[in-house]
């Protein structure tokens, strides 16, 4: 199947397929691991693997819909990735949710006696490697955890896989804003935002 049959395919994805593209959000890394075998759609010429952009299109909706069964207060975004830092923050600002970006202090999801201890109900995390210690505390205090997932993750932690490039800028800034934009629409809430003002700037 080429990308093109990938486009007739997808039905009412939530942004028309050559801004998912133009995003490179379907642009992997040269490792798979067996979890995300099945998010991957093919291998290109020069060792890249390629994610299937149905599958993440329906992840992000699955992903809204269930983000927005919590209050937003107790939603908590966490990155450590250098890119991920501004959309994930534009996303919990939107949302009205909590952002935990660059380095995570260890304990903060289990040491009750650290000034900064946070009990959320769910966790948003932008990639299982970096943000480890996010998803231990978390799998430890019983929190559900969703995660954007590139093809060398292991998702046996998370609780829902959203299949994407979590390293790239426009990747990043694509996927927080649809996430953002899905959640306020599970609320009744239109928004003049637009993947841009998710993107970090250089």
């Amino acid at each position: 199947m080429t990308e093109t049959e990938m486009e007739l395919e997808l039905k009412e994805p939530l942004v028309p397929v050559e801004e998912y593209l133009a995003a490179g959000i379907h642009i992997g890394t040269q490792q798979k691991s067996k979890d995300m075998k099945k998010f991957i759609y093919r291998v290109r010429g020069d060792g890249l693997y390629i994610l299937d952009i149905r599958e993440t299109d329906e992840r992000i909706k699955t992903a809204a819909k269930f983000l927005s069964q919590f209050d937003s207060p107790n939603i908590l975004v966490v990155t450590s990735r250098q890119y991920g830092q501004y959309p994930a923050k534009k996303f919990a600002e939107t949302i009205g949710g909590m952002a935990m970006t660059g380095r995570f202090i260890p304990g903060m999801l289990t040491n009750q006696n650290l000034h900064n201890y946070i009990e959320p109900e769910v966790v948003v995390v932008t990639d299982p490697i970096g943000d480890a210690q996010v998803v231990k505390e978390a799998v430890q205090s019983g929190i559900p955890i969703l995660a954007l997932c590139d093809t060398n993750n292991m998702t046996s932690f998370v609780d829902l896989v959203i299949p994407t490039n979590n390293k790239g800028r426009k990747a990043l800034g694509m996927i927080y804003y649809l996430l953002t934009r899905e959640m306020l629409r599970h609320r009744g809430i239109t928004t003049s935002l637009t993947p841009e003002d998710f993107e970090t700037e250089f």
